[in-house]
Formats: structure tokens, C-alpha cells, sequence
């Protein structure tokens, strides 16, 4: 599949959600794509880190979801579809993303991919290495990404659906435009 150059998709939602996983099924349906994991820039603090979900993280977390959307937007100016995951939480990180995207004068689109509580916290529990996160945080992550007001046409709710179904349903979201923000 082709997409336009200039593209980017935002792929969003709490920690275990598949996000990185459908992400990666997504820019694989394309001739010519990135897929940047915005969780990976996170590893590149090496002095003062805190931990992501701290509220001391705030300024921390700014600078390294702005880095990935400058990753981004220079794959997408170079003619790449790209899709960028990560926990973008409206309100707190996705408008910023989305707009500093736009700036550059790229297409943005956006899926927030939102399993039920109880299958976020299950597939937390299950994550090899050892889960990093405990039940309280990813619970608190997961209501971050609950009411979406405006961008609820966004939302897929994937419960324990196979990954490719879910990447299936955004790449034909993403080529009929729904997913435009």
C-alpha cells in the first residue's frame, strides 16, 4: 500500500495496549514507512531521570515526546509514512505533539488504541521482561485515555482482539481519512 508523503499517524493509549505492536502491523502495510516507538527515546536520559509516570516527570516527559515528534516529522518530510506510538495523553502530550506536526505542515491522524481496564492490567501483569508497571499505574494511565471528549471518534476499543485485526481497522481508517485530526 502507498500512502502520501508529509503523513503522520499518532498511535495512542494507555501502557498495554498494543500499541507498539499494531503500530509496527500498520507502518508494515506500506511500501515506504517508519514506525518511532516514542517509549525508546525515553532510554537515551541518562542523568537526572525520572521515572515517566512521576509528577516530577512533567518537564521530562515534554522534551522527550517533542524529540520523537521531531523524529517524526523528518521521516514524514522525507517521504515516509510514519506512525508514532506512545502514550500521547490529551490534555497533557497530545495536543503539543499533534500541533508542532502540523506546524511543519504535515497530515496528522490520530488512533487511540483502548483495550478495557481489565485487559490493560492483564496484559501489564504479562509482560516479559517483568512488568515495569504496577496495577495503581497502569490503572491511573488507563483513566487518562478514558473519556476523550472530541477525539472519541478516534478511539478503537480492542479488547482481546489479535493485533493484525486492530491494525487492519486503522489502516483502513487512516486511507479513508477518518482518522484526521
Amino acid at each position: 500500500m502507498t500512502a502520501e508523503s508529509g503523513s503522520v499517524l499518532i498511535v495512542s493509549g494507555p501502557a498495554a495496549a498494543g500499541k507498539t505492536t499494531v503500530a509496527h502491523l500498520v507502518a508494515s502495510a506500506f511500501e515506504r514507512s517508519v514506525h518511532v516507538e516514542a517509549d525508546r527515546f525515553f532510554g537515551f536520559v541518562v542523568g537526572g531521570w525520572v521515572d515517566p509516570w512521576d509528577r516530577e516527570a512533567h518537564e521530562q516527559n515534554g522534551v522527550v515526546m517533542e524529540i520523537a515528534a521531531d523524529a517524526a516529522r523528518r521521516y514524514a518530510e522525507s517521504g515516509y509514512l510514519t506512525v508514532l506510538d506512545g502514550m500521547f495523553i490529551p490534555g497533557w502530550f497530545f495536543e503539543p505533539v499533534r500541533d508542532r506536526l502540523r506546524a511543519a505542515s504535515l497530515d496528522v491522524s490520530a488512533m487511540f488504541i483502548r483495550p478495557p481496564l481489565a485487559t490493560t492490567l492483564e496484559r501489564g501483569r504479562a509482560r516479559v521482561p517483568p512488568k515495569l508497571l504496577d496495577d495503581d499505574v497502569l490503572e491511573h494511565l488507563w483513566h487518562a485515555f478514558a473519556d476523550l471528549g472530541p477525539l472519541a471518534d478516534h478511539v478503537l476499543e480492542n479488547d482481546m482482539d489479535a493485533a493484525a485485526t486492530t491494525a487492519e481497522v486503522v489502516v483502513r481508517r487512516l486511507a479513508d481519512g477518518t482518522l484526521r485530526v
